[in-house]
Formats: structure tokens, C-alpha cells, sequence
């Protein structure tokens, strides 16, 4: 099998060739197939994690996790191949592995978006998402990104300015500061990407669009909004066809009761509303996300926040079209966005407002970080100030974070680290779906060729066989159905041949602040009379949209 380095970040094609070896190790526990193809033309790998000795991936309960929708977070493909390898070489060894991969399946897309990806590894121009020119297919006026001194990188310029809104540190001159609002009499300076300016007049920087402005996390179809409303959403929902895949995937496999996208970076577990406050959703279905959310805390150390109470980017604007939101909303899974890594909070920075802090936070922070750099990268994650002359601009300096290598995802030697406890908590939220369960089949005589048949229908998993109560108010799910079938000559004197049994719930919200009691609401007995020759086979079968099939065979007579 592919032993994963977890030391470095893999392209597109070294990802393929992983997957491809896996299902060459490990026929029996994974499959691999294309849900479509990106922008380019790269196929979108999905793994399909299962026993398929005990049934189909599509007859059992199921969870999903995609990583990388955003180009340059390729921490979050490593982590969903830290998953695959993990349960690969646990199975047969660790039991909750076993028993995960016996009774459940897990679809993982380590790579939703390859083109963005392949340029982000091989680049140094950030892409937010596809490479496709949007909104503009021609060159903009104004500065736009580009590596004016041939180091490889695109970092920032600090130019002198009499009315610029920065100076530099006094106690550390890497480190530049705002001007106070009412000060005067010092050096300032303008702080840009480095780069290039079209069309420029000698007096007047513009600000060049994006090239390549698509945000795939905002082409799902909840609350879509146009480019004007909601930068990067594309022209439609869906129009992108990696995010087209996985919406067409997800619609047709109704399995899926729990999902995790991977982002970075921050060290937070998100969920919905993006939109709305925590009042707005249905009461169990908050409870519960707060329950699964204190387990990721517990075993991951990521805070666990609604979006639109902790990581709006504006308190007075919504973020349109997230992945974890249309899951919730149209199909009732419940659904995190995962913010792996956290270099703030690796610098003793803990206890901020996740976004806010980018814009108001001390001096002493900043000073953390760059004391974090030096004594655990050797100062490589930071590139000291240089001057260059810049063709349009004169005299300017060069340097400041490497963000993709420090902010944006772990430092090679922090990578390992950062995963493990992420799967721990992938494979926890994997076990929580619902499960249907056949008990005490039995077919007891009556007398000549009658017997009463029994079966005792269970859900044994802690989510509700309809997952959500979002779930139900769509009627994104169907009731469990039960069907009985007898032998050739076989008659079914009581009871229904096929009939619908409503739903079960789990053990989700089954809480009493003191004491008491709940029902057995996680099972329902049936019976039927039928008549057939005793050592006649008779079959149960019920089937669950979301918490899969099970099925009972019992021999009359015995």
C-alpha cells in the first residue's frame, strides 16, 4: 500500500496514484470512482470506505468528508488521506474501525477542486478556488499579484508615503503597526501585495480584480446570491461543475446522515446557520449539533461555533451559497466545516474572536508570532524586509509572512499533528448516524401450516433514522419500509405483505436534567400470520433511506 508522506503536501496526480494503489491493497474495503471532472478536465476522486462483504455502500448508513474546495488549503487533502490510511491499516485490528467499516461506509473526495490545487502547489499567485477567469475574461486595470523580484514568492511591499496608514515597529522592525488616527511627524508607509500595476499614471495605485474569482464555497445552492451581492459565487448555483458533482452526488445517496468539509485555517469547528442565529433552527436539531460539536472540542481542542454567531468576515453581511449550509438546509445532514490549523493559537494566542482579530488585535500578539517563527521555523516563515526598485513605484521594500506556508497551513513538521486528532474526530462523527437493526426474528407454530412471524425493527445508532428535524420539514427522507417474502405458495393471512413504519428515533437529545424516563422510541415490534410448509424460508426486510438495509431470514418450524 501507498505509505502517505506526511512530511510534504501532494499534487493532484500523486493523489490519484495513492487512491489507485489503496483499492489495489484493500479491494474488499474501498472503491474508487470519478464524479465528474474539474474545469480542466482532472476527474474528482471519490473513496468509498466499506466491508463490502457485509453489504453495499448504498445499503448502509454513510458519512461524507471533502477537502481542498478552497485551491491553497491543502492541508485538508492530506487530512482526508490521513483518514483513508488510518482506517485501511486499522481494520481488523482496532475494533471500532472494524465495526465502522462492517456496518457503515464513508465517502471522501480528498480533492474537490484539483485545478486550484495543482496551480496552488506549483505557483505562487493565489487562487481562492477554480481557475477559471471570473468575473472578467480580460486584464484589469490596477495592481495585480506577481513576483517582482524572482524569489518564487509573492509577499507584500512597503512603500514611503507621508499619508501611508503604517509605520514601523519600534520594537521589532520585521513588524509594522498602524498610524494612530491622529498622528503626524513620522515615516509611513502604504503596505501592498507585491506585484505589478496596469495602466498605472505615476500618482494613483488601483486595485486590480481577482483573474481567477470564483469561491466554490459559494455556488451551493442555499441563499445564492450574483457576483454583485456575493463575491465569487458564479454565475449560477452549481455552475461549477466540481461543486455540480458533489451537490448531484449527495442528492442521490441519501445515506448520508453527517458530513465534514475541510478548510483551513483557524483550529474551528463550524456549523449553521451562515445566515441566522441559533433561534432559527429547529430546537433538537441545535441541541444535537452542539452535542457532536463539544465531542470535536473534546477530542480535536477546536473551539465549536455557529458561523453567524463566530466567524462572520462583516457583522453586518451573510456569507451565500457554504457547503455545510445547503447540506443542513436541503437534505438534513448535519454538516461542520472543519478550520484545520491554527498558528495564532500555536503562538499562545488562544482565547480571540476568530475573525475580528485579522482586524483589530495588539501589538503583543504580532510579537508572539513572529517570537513563534523564530524559535520553531528558524525564522523561514517570515521574509525580512529588502529593498528593491520597483519599475513603477521606485524605491519599495520587500517582504512579510509567507502565509501559505505558516498561516494558511501547518509547517511541514506540524502537519502529522494537526491531522491526527481531526481523524479521531472524522471517525467519531462517523459512528453517530442512525442504524436499522432486525432483532428477535422468529416464526412460532400455531398449528398446522400457520405461524406468527415477529420482528423487532431497532434504530442502534444515536441519530434519529431521519437524521434531522430539518430533514423531516423538508421530507428530504422517506419513512422505513418493511416487506415480507414468503416461498412459492406462501400466504400471508395477517398483516401487510410491504408497509411503512413511520420513523426511529436514536439516543440524540435523550437527556433529563433530573432523572427520569424516555420511551422506547428507537424500536417497534411487528407481527404477522402466515402460512407456509414448516422448513419454508421467510424473509424480513427493512429498509431505510438513511440508516440503511437490514435483513432477516428465519426458518419456519425451528
Amino acid at each position: 500500500m501507498p505509505a502517505i508522506d506526511f512530511t510534504r503536501y501532494y499534487r493532484p496526480h500523486e493523489v490519484e496514484a495513492a487512491l489507485k494503489s489503496w483499492v489495489e491493497e484493500y479491494p474488499q474495503l474501498c472503491a474508487l470512482r470519478s464524479i465528474g471532472a474539474s474545469y480542466e478536465g482532472r476527474p474528482i476522486w471519490l473513496m468509498t470506505l466499506t466491508n463490502q462483504a457485509t453489504g453495499a455502500d448504498d445499503e448502509k448508513p454513510a458519512f461524507w468528508l471533502d477537502a481542498n474546495i478552497h485551491a491553497t488549503e491543502v492541508t485538508g487533502c492530506m487530512g482526508a488521506l490521513h483518514v483513508i490510511q488510518t482506517v485501511l491499516e486499522g481494520y481488523g485490528r482496532d475494533a471500532n474501525i472494524t465495526a465502522l467499516l462492517d456496518e457503515r461506509a464513508l465517502y471522501i473526495v480528498p480533492c474537490l477542486n484539483p485545478d486550484g490545487m495543482e496551480q496552488a502547489l506549483t505557483s505562487p499567485v493565489y487562487v481562492r478556488s477554480g481557475t477559471r477567469r471570473y468575473p472578467f475574461t480580460d486584464d484589469r486595470d490596477g495592481l495585480y499579484p506577481a513576483d517582482i523580484d524572482g524569489d518564487g514568492l509573492i509577499l507584500q511591499m512597503r512603500v514611503v508615503d507621508p499619508d501611508g496608514g503604517w509605520k514601523v515597529s519600534e520594537r521589532d522592525p520585521r513588524l509594522m503597526r498602524p498610524r494612530a488616527p491622529d498622528e503626524r511627524g513620522g515615516t509611513y508607509y502604504r503596505v501592498y501585495t507585491e506585484g505589478y500595476i496596469r495602466n498605472y499614471n505615476g500618482y494613483e495605485v488601483k486595485i486590480a480584480p481577482p483573474a481567477q474569482g470564483l469561491d466554490f464555497n459559494r455556488n451551493f445552492p442555499y441563499i445564492w446570491a450574483p457576483e454583485g451581492v456575493q463575491r465569487g459565487a458564479g454565475p449560477y448555483p452549481t455552475s461549477e461543475p466540481e461543486i455540480r458533482a458533489a451537490v448531484e452526488f449527495l442528492t442521490s445517496h441519501l445515506n448520508v446522515s453527517s458530513a465534514i468539509s475541510y478548510h483551513t485555517y483557524s483550529g474551528a469547528i463550524l456549523r449553521p446557520y451562515s445566515d441566522k442565529p441559533d433561534d432559527q433552527l429547529p430546537i433538537d436539531d441545535l441541541w444535537t449539533y452542539k452535542e457532536l460539536g463539544r465531542r470535536g472540542e473534546e477530542i480535536t481542542g477546536y473551539k465549536h461555533v455557529s458561523v453567524f454567531h463566530g466567524f462572520r468576515y462583516h457583522p453586518r453581511e451573510v456569507m451565500r451559497g457554504a457547503f455545510d449550509d445547503w447540506a443542513y438546509e436541503q437534505l438534513g445532514i448535519y454538516a461542520f466545516t472543519v478550520e484545520l490549523w491554527d498558528m495564532i493559537g500555536e503562538a499562545g494566542i488562544k482565547d480571540r474572536d476568530f475573525i475580528e482579530w485579522f482586524r483589530d488585535h495588539p501589538e503583543e500578539d504580532d510579537l508572539k508570532l513572529l517570537r513563534w517563527n523564530d524559535e520553531q521555523l528558524a525564522g523561514a516563515g517570515f521574509v525580512n524586509w529588502r529593498p528593491f526598485d520597483h519599475p513603477q513605484l521606485g524605491k519599495v521594500e520587500i517582504g512579510g509572512w509567507i502565509e501559505r506556508r505558516t498561516f494558511g497551513n501547518p509547517p511541514e513538521k506540524f502537519l502529522l499533528r494537526t491531522l491526527e486528532p481531526n481523524t479521531r474526530f472524522v471517525l467519531a462523527l462517523a459512528q453517530t448516524g442512525p442504524r436499522l437493526e432486525l432483532r428477535h426474528v422468529k416464526a412460532e407454530p400455531l398449528g398446522g401450516d400457520l405461524y406468527q412471524l415477529q420482528a423487532v425493527v431497532a434504530n442502534s445508532g444515536y441519530l434519529p433514522t431521519y437524521g434531522s428535524r430539518k430533514a423531516q420539514e423538508v421530507k428530504a427522507v422517506q419513512p422505513i419500509e418493511v416487506t415480507v417474502s414468503l416461498p412459492d405458495g406462501g400466504e400471508l393471512v395477517t398483516g401487510e405483505q410491504r408497509q411503512e413504519i413511520g420513523q426511529l428515533e436514536g439516543r440524540a437529545n435523550k437527556r433529563a436534567l433530573w432523572g427520569g424516563s424516555f420511551p422506547t422510541d428507537n424500536l417497534r415490534r411487528l407481527m404477522w400470520t402466515i402460512r407456509v410448509p414448516a422448513g419454508s424460508k421467510v424473509t424480513i426486510t427493512a429498509r431505510s433511506q438513511r440508516a440503511g438495509v437490514a435483513r432477516a431470514t428465519v426458518v419456519a418450524g425451528e
